[in-house]
Order: structure tokens, then sequence, then C-alpha cells
């Protein structure tokens, strides 16, 4: 007899909190993306990697951020693969944020309806970034300061997300539990993307808590000992 799932328990179990910082996180479309809702006890927050790719996934992403009061200060992508980039339009109207990406990523991220259609989801629009960041940048909101941490390798266009306060790294997908990101996509580079994790990621601490684009969280200590591509 199959166990019966609690909704509440697992809703639960896909939510970090840290200090005042508080980080939900959503599987969404059939490619199982790790979408982010990160929000302090100022309750302004930040969407990460919007992925939603049907009105149901859209409304408990808005039904959760309408439940905990979130003012959505921005919507950031880690970098320009449809199933990250899905739900940019749908937060830009609902939320009224601006969109944050890295410049380099404009090529592949303009081939978004074409790669939307290759995997049969719903034709979305795909709006232009308003905010270009770069390396080294700062992203603030609430009482959170965020580095921006350039990463490319998996795709052009990769960021990180370094919160040293509250001593994570979100990742998109430069490192996953026991792996990496691809490198044979376009603009896909390993030896770069292993370069950049070794030497813009690892040097933050073993004890860094790594929040990838899919699947369960890591810290980068533990990927330093145990993944076989390091």
């Amino acid at each position: 007899m199959k166990k019966k799932i609690n909704l509440k328990q697992y809703f639960e179990a896909m939510k970090i909190t840290m200090n005042d910082m508080t980080i939900q996180i959503f599987h969404f479309n059939m490619i199982q993306v790790n979408t982010l809702v990160c929000y302090d006890e100022t309750k302004e927050g930040v969407i990460i990697d919007p992925g939603m790719s049907s009105e149901t996934e859209q409304k408990r992403l808005l039904d959760f951020i309408a439940n905990e009061n979130i003012l959505v200060k921005y919507i950031i992508n880690t970098h320009p693969h449809i199933d990250h980039v899905l739900g940019n339009a749908f937060c830009k109207t609902e939320f009224n944020a601006p969109l944050v990406a890295h410049k380099a990523g404009l090529p592949i991220y303009k081939q978004a309806p074409e790669h939307g259609a290759a995997f049969r989801f719903p034709n979305y629009e795909y709006p232009i970034p308003d905010i270009f960041i770069d390396d080294n940048e700062n992203i603030s909101f609430g009482n959170q300061i965020w580095k921006t941490i350039y990463t490319p390798g998996h795709a052009d266009g990769s960021i990180c997300l370094y919160d040293k306060n509250n001593n994570f790294v979100i990742v998109g997908d430069v490192i996953f539990a026991g792996s990496i990101g691809r490198t044979d996509l376009p603009t896909g580079n390993f030896k770069l993307l292993i370069q950049n994790i070794t030497e813009k990621l690892l040097p933050l601490g073993d004890d860094v808590l790594v929040i990838p684009g899919h699947a369960e969280t890591t810290t980068l200590g533990n990927e330093k000992m145990n993944n076989p591509y390091l």
C-alpha cells in the first residue's frame, strides 16, 4: 500500500531558514527546475529562475507570495536556459519588478521562443532584462546584500549569488550535488566551468551551503571531497 504524501510536510521540507532569511524552493516544469523565493524579516524578496510552465504552477507561486505578504524587488535569472526563464513575463506582469540577468546570456535568451517550442512549453513571451549585472556587483533587498559571481562554462551569462552573511551560494546549473552543469550545449565549456568552480566557488569555504538549479542542496566542502568532477 502506498504511503500517503503529506503535502504540508513536503512543502515545508523545501524551505530553508537561516538567521532572518527564508528560501522557499519550488520544483517547476517537466525539467524540475528549482525556482526560489528568497525573503527576509522586512518581507522584501527576490524570485530566482521562475520556471513555471502552467497556470497551476503560476498560482502556486502567486499564492505563496501573497500569503507571505512578500514585496518582490527583483526577478533574477542565473542563466538563460529555457527551463529557468519560462516565468519571466508572468513575474514581471504580476509583481512589477525588474528582471535581472547577465548580458552575455542574451544570444541564448533571445532563442527562448524556439527552445520553448522544442520542449512543447506554452507560447510565452520573454521580456529583455531591465538590469544587466556583472561579476562582483551587488544585489540588495531588505537587509540583504548579495555578491554576483560570473561563472560561465555551463552557459554564457551564468551567475552565482553569494550571501556571505547567511553563508550560502545560489549556483544555477554550475554545480550540483555530485555533479556539474552540462557543457555540451551552446557556449558550454568544460575547462572554463571547472576553472570557475575551483577558482571562484570553492574558495568561499567548505561550510558554504550550495543551492543549485535542480535537485538537492549540498556544501562546497562536500563537493570538494566527493564530486568526481572536482
